[in-house]
């Protein structure tokens, strides 16, 4: 029996083939369609889903039922003796709190350990890899669990957004709000922090969007991660819910406002782009954990 298992959930980007290639399970995190539930990577291809957003359907997202979890850590434990489960942050999602219950039952004590190191999209996938080297190295789950909790902080994102109107849907701005940005072509950038979503500024088009976004991650660069960042230890990372076309340029853009730095870019999951809508674009960074 092989002795560390990963585990974690469609929100981190992580697709089936990168998930075999890790050897690691992603739990496909469901979303409801009208009153329909899918799962993602599972029912509905990324072209779909965006269709029937920019048609306006409604679309929200849910909680991975306890059975489906429980069942996949069962299988899981027929493998390895011990589990490390990173899902969505706690601050975006019941889900975390709900695994960090059910991992305190007999069957599962001392031998699921769940993480909740604030991440989401990219930064999430980080962990993830994180996760995946730490264990080939020999750092036990309790090990890992602690050091990835640990840098938590370590982790910044900005999101340009086309609209304001799926945040609208999602009830974390007002209608007025979001009609008068679409009214006066604003789009808002926002910022992620642990745990935390706010309006970083309200930018005319998304050429001046991607221009904050840059300039507040230089800015980053310079203070808040100053000293991983001369060490060598910042991950600079991407993500997009836009087209092909322009998630490419998007991040070739970021490649020369940070020459030398690799660039990871990831698809916004399809629960994440319930709430960013199409045509979002992001820009973040997290640190080696150790």
């Amino acid at each position: 029996m092989k002795k560390t298992g990963i585990m974690t959930d469609s929100h981190s980007g992580i697709l089936s083939e990168e998930a075999q290639r890790l050897g690691i399970k992603v739990l496909p995190m469901p979303f409801y369609i009208g009153e329909k539930v899918y799962r993602e990577g599972v029912d509905l291809s990324r072209d779909e889903f965006y269709d029937m957003l920019r048609k306006g359907v409604d679309v929200s997202t849910s909680q991975p039922s306890p059975i489906e979890v429980m069942d996949m850590w069962k299988e899981m434990l027929k493998e390895y003796e011990e589990i490390v489960y990173i899902p969505l942050s706690s601050a975006l999602s019941g889900s975390c709190m709900t695994a960090e219950a059910m991992a305190n039952e007999d069957e599962f004590a001392g031998k699921v350990f769940v993480v909740d190191n604030g991440r989401v999209a990219t930064p999430m996938h980080r962990s993830v890899l994180d996760a995946v080297e730490m264990a080939e190295e020999g750092y036990s789950v309790v090990e890992i669990k602690k050091i990835l909790e640990e840098t938590r902080e370590k982790m910044t994102i900005y999101i340009g957004l086309s609209t304001l109107k799926y945040l609208k849907k999602g009830g974390r701005v007002s209608s007025v709000t979001a009609l008068a940005a679409d009214v006066l072509n604003i789009k808002p950038v926002m910022h992620f922090s642990t745990g935390k979503l706010d309006i970083y500024q309200k930018c005319r088009g998304m050429k001046k969007s991607r221009k904050v976004m840059i300039d507040a991650m230089k800015h980053e660069l310079e203070t808040n991660f100053r000293e991983e960042y001369a060490a060598g230890k910042v991950y600079l990372m991407a993500a997009s819910s836009s087209t092909d076309e322009v998630t490419e340029e998007w991040v070739n853009q970021i490649k020369e406002s940070f020459p030398g730095m690799e660039v990871m870019c990831d698809k916004l999951s399809f629960g994440l782009s319930c709430h960013i809508g199409p045509d979002g674009l992001g820009i973040g960074c997290t640190c080696k954990p150790v």
